[in-house]
């Protein structure tokens, strides 16, 4: 799903509003939540998941083309964690893979 479909979807279950209200209200959202993580803020809607911003330090990397040694500085990446509630309606019979029994999640 992309964002236009996204408000296409909630301005189709929320005929009291105008698509243009609902498409400001989730642009508004996904602002708030690039602004907290580039603050370097987590976000956490619970049920859904959380979204945080994870460091990678500097290394050296190779160039596949030449093999040489490249340095590759520190990035900052954005890391989403999905919530309890999301993980129990992807998996309803209750597996949620190899990572959720060695984590105890069950």
């Amino acid at each position: 799903m992309v964002k236009s479909e996204l408000v296409a979807r909630l301005a189709e279950k929320n005929p009291h509003l105008y698509q243009r209200d609902v498409e400001r209200i989730v642009t508004t959202i996904f602002e708030e939540i690039s602004s907290a993580l580039s603050r370097g803020d987590r976000v956490e809607l619970r049920g859904f998941g959380a979204f945080s911003v994870k460091q990678r330090a500097p290394r050296v990397a190779r160039n596949p083309r030449t093999g040489q040694a490249v340095q590759v500085g520190e990035k900052h990446i954005p890391f989403f964690k999905t919530g309890k509630e999301l993980r129990e309606r992807l998996n309803p019979d209750g597996n949620a893979g190899p990572a959720s029994e060695a984590s105890g999640d069950s």
